[in-house]
């Protein structure tokens, strides 16, 4: 079955941390760009993070610029969204999606994993 799982979300107080893991089985990650997306209740998907299939090239959302960092081990076939300094309105279900490049995220999605920061 081709799918991605995130995993890694979790309760958190302000100012911590924690690390987002986007696993993908039944296919090969090294050849897709992947992106980090969140959406928060009541309010619209917005993009996070995205990777290049190479790791070369990163893009950030302003709101996450200096908190967030991701990465990706191709020989795990994973790719990781660090989350340090985490807000209150970090709080959202985070999913992860592959596609040919970060524009085109669509091939694949995962099922998303809860990040609540609150204290």
């Amino acid at each position: 079955q081709l799918q991605l799982v995130e995993s890694g979300g979790g309760l958190v107080q302000p100012g911590g941390s924690l690390r987002l893991s986007c696993a993908a089985s039944g296919f090969t990650l090294a050849y897709y760009a992947i992106g980090w997306f969140r959406q928060a209740p009541g309010k619209e998907r917005e993009g996070v993070s995205c990777i290049s299939s190479s790791g070369g090239n990163t893009d950030y959302a302003d709101s996450v610029k200096g908190r967030f960092t991701i990465s990706r081990d191709n020989a795990k076939n994973t790719v990781y969204l660090q989350m340090n300094s985490l807000k209150p309105e970090d709080t959202a279900i985070y999913y992860c999606a592959a596609g040919s490049m970060c524009a085109l995220l669509r091939d694949y999605w995962g099922q998303g994993t809860q990040v609540t920061v609150s204290s």
